[in-house]
């Protein structure tokens, strides 16, 4: 077995060094130099996890935000309209990041792109 260290970002074992001194992930394409893996411990991200509204603010669970755009909704006939609060959202790392729950639609996931710290 070799000795290179696992991915910092997936955890796959696969990891390949290149001649410049770095590591590279052929799993997720990610790359680290080899000064950053011994910094790190194994298994620990040094990325944090961050979500930002449209204008640029921090968004942490449990906030409220607001729709800044119309919004279709498959299966509601009328959608979500620019100016509807959203209380209590949860952040998730996917391409909606924010899940939440909105009275007369139910549950459902919004981009971060659409909203604004309220």
């Amino acid at each position: 077995m070799s000795d290179l260290p696992p991915c910092p970002k997936c955890s796959s074992a696969f990891t390949y060094e290149d001649g410049g001194g770095l590591f590279i992930c052929p799993e997720c394409a990610h790359e680290w130099s080899a000064t950053a893996a011994d910094a790190a411990p194994a298994g620990e991200t040094t990325e944090a996890f961050v979500v930002k509204d449209s204008v640029g603010n921090v968004l942490q669970d449990g906030d409220s935000v607001v729709v800044i755009k119309d919004l279709k909704v498959k299966g509601s006939p009328n959608g979500l309209k620019a100016g509807t609060k959203v209380k209590n959202i949860r952040l998730v790392d996917s391409d909606h990041n924010i899940d939440c729950r909105i009275e007369g639609i139910g549950s459902m996931g919004l981009k971060s792109e659409f909203v604004r710290k309220a």
